[in-house]
């Protein structure tokens, strides 16, 4: 496996310089993000951004992401000019050498939580989910506001976002999401690029909003729209595995054994209700997840793919973009890689 990490371009406070100091650092995960969604990433920002990345020693792995229009996940009839936009994009990412994508289909809101600073017992703060304040949340009353969302809507213009998805349930949401599959798939393969869809964070619906990527009976309804290596998977831990009945290492070995898993986010959680969890350290005995089966399971299907260290704490006095802090992240890439370590010398 490739250990990487997610930088958030020249704003971000963590620096290149400070990535790849860290043990076994490969590659970046990184994306353009000054263009509006549903245009197309002009060939020089892409270049620019590998170039910067390959002058620090390190190598551009993996786009995180390439947004999905709203009107695609709608089903308008402006999905067209979206899609082919999409389909450039593929096209000059792959013209560059960059050959995986990490893309998600969550309706509106990507991840959401309850709370982004909660304070665990050894003083660390961590990003969590409570399905009680989560019920008691507003999306429509302008205030709410979380890192993972779009920060560019109005108060107006996300109602009227959110009025739209009235009539999408989540039948509706997969027959938008196989027109689009049927169109970007075939580019992918001509491109040679490995499309990863993310599962929905949480797996459960969200302010009534329907979200289809979720467990295993919907990943291999998702694999099998379009029966091809470049209609892949993102399997992240955190995600699948805030859901207690999902057992996130058997997926992992059977998607694996498919040749669908294409880019690994490995994180644990730590579950405090049937809805509710807590993002722990990565450690297995930190959180509900078995980290070392995660990792065994990776070897066991060859996985050498890119895989990352994903939602750290905020730990050691360090503030930043929630979640994405360097200390907690960079502990989780050398556990994950002393994982590595273990399993393949025991085998």
């Amino acid at each position: 496996m490739k250990m990487t990490f997610r930088w958030y371009g020249s704003d971000d406070p963590i620096t290149l310089e400070q990535i790849r100091q860290i043990p076994g650092m490969k590659g970046i995960v990184s994306a353009i993000y000054d263009v509006p969604v549903g245009e197309v990433w002009p060939k020089e920002k892409i270049k620019a951004l590998k170039n910067e990345i390959e002058e620090a020693g390190l190598e551009l792995s993996v786009i995180e992401s390439v947004p999905v229009h709203e009107d695609i996940k709608l089903g308008k009839p402006t999905r067209e000019q979206y899609i082919e936009n999409y389909c450039q994009t593929l096209r000059n990412l792959s013209s560059e050498g960059i050959k995986t994508v990490c893309y998600n289909f969550m309706p509106v809101f990507d991840w959401t939580r309850s709370q982004l600073e909660y304070r665990l017992e050894d003083g660390s703060t961590c990003l969590i989910y409570d399905e009680n304040d989560v019920d008691k949340m507003n999306p429509r009353s302008g205030e709410l506001a979380l890192p993972g969302w779009d920060s560019s809507y109005t108060k107006e213009s996300l109602n009227a976002l959110l009025d739209e998805y009235d009539d999408v349930d989540e039948e509706a949401l997969w027959s938008n999401l196989e027109y689009f599959i049927k169109k970007i798939i075939p580019v992918a393969e001509e491109e040679d690029v490995l499309m990863a869809i993310h599962p929905d964070d949480p797996p459960w619906s969200i302010f009534g909003l329907p979200r289809i990527i979720t467990n295993k009976e919907n990943l291999e309804r998702f694999i099998n729209l379009y029966d091809s290596r470049s209609n892949g998977l993102t399997m992240c831990s955190g995600s699948l595995g805030a859901d207690q009945s999902n057992d996130f290492v058997e997926m992992l070995r059977y998607f694996g054994e498919k040749d669908r898993v294409h880019f690994v986010h490995a994180r644990n959680i730590k579950h405090t209700g049937p809805n509710s969890f807590q993002e722990s350290a990565h450690p297995s005995f930190k959180g509900s997840l078995d980290m070392y089966e995660i990792v065994k399971a990776l070897h066991e299907f060859n996985y050498e793919g890119p895989i990352r260290p994903d939602h750290g704490r905020m730990i050691w006095g360090e503030t930043g973009k929630p979640g994405y802090g360097l200390y907690d992240r960079a502990l989780g890439a050398t556990y994950l890689i002393g994982l590595y370590e273990a399993v393949t010398k025991s085998n």
